[in-house]
């Protein structure tokens, strides 16, 4: 009896345990997964931050979204505010992309998934800004941005393409197409020499990112077959004087 007794008990023993364990397994899983919803937030409105409108008004220039194509990224601040403004619209995009699945790499122990979610949430939000009634740039800054974190070195190969692309044809626009889509390749070669070390979701992001990037240049795409796209003006990048006219 007393036997059966301490058996029953060293029974219920092992199933408080073992519930306690699922629960405190479930309880990490939980808050992983809180985390991870917290960096794409994160990433979105860190994507969000209309960087050439700020540098605008501090600038006390003319706000990018009435120049050119009616952007906020680095070109129209360019025509907009001169060469040394536009830098730091650049410089801005390109945190807004890198520091967000920075971060991620950090807090989640380097998973490439929640990397690639955070850098999508980021592109996502420089294209369609919820501080600009969700409108924006094209996301190439924030695009390269997350890239720099995820595969610098497809940046560093595919790069050629996109200066090469705009000193030849004088169109910023197509230089962005064919540079953003030169990182897949790029970032296949660099599997191939690394014999698999890429993670899948890196890769998956070099197809995903660029998509993003040309659904985002829709209507330069249409001027461009149409012959009517506005041509970079490279004078801008010699004198860095403001001009509202140009591409």
């Amino acid at each position: 009896m007393w036997s059966l007794r301490a058996d029953l008990q060293g029974a219920d023993a092992i199933l408080r345990r073992g519930a306690s364990l699922r629960a405190i397994v479930g309880g990490w899983q939980v808050s992983d997964l809180v985390l991870r919803v917290f960096l794409i937030i994160l990433g979105y409105l860190a994507g969000s931050i209309p960087v050439g409108v700020l540098v605008a008004r501090a600038s006390g220039g003319p706000d990018p979204r009435t120049i050119g194509s009616g952007r906020t990224g680095g070109t129209n601040a360019l025509r907009a505010l001169g060469r040394k403004w536009a830098a730091l619209v650049v410089a801005g995009d390109l945190a807004k992309g890198a520091l967000p699945v920075l971060l991620t790499r950090i807090l989640t122990g380097g998973d490439s998934l929640a990397e690639v979610l955070v850098a999508a949430a980021c592109v996502a939000g420089a294209v369609r800004s919820i501080f600009l009634g969700f409108s924006g740039g094209r996301g190439v800054g924030t695009g390269v941005g997350t890239m720099l974190v995820i595969q610098p070195l497809a940046v560093i190969l595919a790069a050629p393409v996109f200066f090469l692309v705009i000193l030849a044809t004088r169109y910023v626009s197509l230089g962005s197409l064919l540079g953003s889509a030169a990182m897949f390749p790029a970032t296949l070669l660099i599997w191939a020499v690394a014999s698999g070390w890429v993670p899948p979701a890196y890769i998956a992001w070099a197809v995903i990112g660029p998509i993003l990037i040309w659904l985002a240049h829709a209507d330069n795409i249409d001027r461009l077959l149409h012959g009517t796209e506005r041509k970079f003006d490279l004078a801008l990048l010699a004198d860095g004087s403001r001009r509202q006219g140009g591409a």
